[in-house]
């Protein structure tokens, strides 16, 4: 018989809520300071939701006849919410130096590269590879990972990507979101124009017809708005057709070149636009208006030596800022303590904006901050202990997240314990 509760994590010395009264995103002057208890328990129930956070003492008293499958003392230990992350699952890459990434690109390298080592893999293989990158992000403290297909390029391609995705997400400890992202890159011998009406007319119809049979679960979709890869228009009827099957909008701007992707994922009415390393000023003020999230990539403009986004301008808008880590053969970074802290040396962010970013503006890019992104009553118990006095210590020390991660818990569940 079940127990009544799942997990007691007693005594903390901060729990980092984010969130204190169910805010979907933070923005502008909400970022200033997150919402943190001190000295506090939290209680996860059987079902892997919060019931309960507050003072050690009145949360003793409240469950003092209760039973619970685990206890956790956290005596000068921090709580914060699980981390979420945004990436493209790929098989294999290679580390150029030297060339730009369109360089690499138009020679058949990139994308390309790595689409032809996909469509050589088996599932089982690509299901092997992607549960080996996700073990190591939940050793990171991420507890909800966005996974893009879109190293396919042909339908059958593509669907045999996500349904790894879907595998992932019925067989693993971690949250996945899945996006399609066919329109990744123009296949050889296809112009942008043919290749968006093979996914309108082919692609976004089957997804349609195994969504409704349950058999992959598709949450977004993507497109690669970039000059030499989908122009504005084959973008604007790719994704409207995408919403059209009730996906998100979620896709690649503004990255390379200025295209205006920000202005049209506003009037689109995109969940999420990720990179704008060019985005212009009108579509900073388009996207604070639409509430339309930027994704914003630390380790791409570091690892590829572009200008890094404007952070700071998006902040000061009102835009809704989150982070991902791009992981892909060109970012090949596991660990969002380290994206956090690239966000507030190289973006200019402070450590409360940089975690805001990462879990509940992370969440909300997602369309799951109703139910993940900060450690509120009613949401998914997912969350990460940290061996130190101070949260901020997981941004602050580059690269220790390692040493620092206790306890890596999903649904109220141990999935990483160090």
């Amino acid at each position: 018989m079940a127990s009544g509760h799942r997990l007691l994590l007693e005594n903390a010395r901060q729990v980092v809520l984010v969130c204190a009264r169910g805010e979907r995103f933070l923005a502008r002057d909400a970022l200033r300071s997150l919402a943190v208890l001190e000295g506090a328990s939290l209680v996860v129930g059987t079902d892997g939701l919060i019931k309960a956070i507050g003072p050690a003492d009145a949360i003793r008293k409240q469950f003092s006849g209760e039973t619970f499958e685990e206890r956790i003392d956290c005596s000068g230990k921090c709580i914060l919410p699980g981390i979420n992350l945004f990436f493209n699952k790929a098989l294999k890459g290679v580390l150029l130096a030297g060339a730009t990434y369109m360089e690499i690109h138009q020679a058949g390298g990139g994308i390309n590269f790595t689409v032809e080592h996909t469509r050589q893999a088996s599932e089982e293989e690509l299901f092997i590879s992607l549960q080996q990158r996700l073990q190591c992000m939940i050793r990171a403290g991420t507890t909800l990972v966005e996974c893009k297909s879109g190293y396919g390029l042909s339908l059958d391609m593509e669907l045999k990507m996500l349904r790894v995705i879907e595998r992932a997400r019925r067989e693993l400890d971690i949250g996945i979101s899945a996006t399609y992202c066919g329109a990744h890159s123009v296949p050889k011998g296809k112009t942008a124009t043919e290749a968006a009406d093979d996914i309108i007319s082919n692609h976004l119809p089957k997804l349609n017809e195994l969504g409704r049979s349950g058999e992959i679960h598709v949450d977004s979709i993507d497109v690669f708005c970039e000059k030499g890869v989908f122009d504005l228009d084959s973008t604007r009827r790719i994704l409207q057709n995408g919403k059209d099957i009730g996906l998100q909008i979620n896709f690649h701007g503004d990255e390379l070149h200025p295209m205006k992707a920000a202005e049209l994922g506003a009037e689109l009415g995109a969940q999420a636009i990720s990179h704008l390393e060019e985005v212009s000023d009108e579509g900073i003020a388009a996207m604070a208006t639409a509430r339309c999230s930027a994704v914003l990539l630390p380790t791409t403009a570091y690892m590829l030596r572009l200008k890094q986004p404007r952070a700071r301008k998006m902040l000061d808008e009102g835009v809704i800022v989150a982070l991902g880590s791009d992981f892909n053969p060109n970012a090949y970074c596991f660990s969002m303590p380290v994206v956090m802290h690239l966000a507030c040396v190289n973006m200019r962010m402070s450590m409360p904006e940089a975690l805001a970013a990462a879990t509940i503006n992370a969440a909300y890019a997602l369309g799951k901050s109703h139910t993940h992104g900060s450690l509120e009553v009613g949401k998914q118990g997912d969350l990460i202990i940290i061996s130190s006095s101070r949260w901020e210590h997981l941004i602050y020390q580059f690269g220790g997240h390692h040493e620092l991660i206790e306890y890596v818990i999903a649904k109220g569940k141990v999935i990483y314990k160090k």
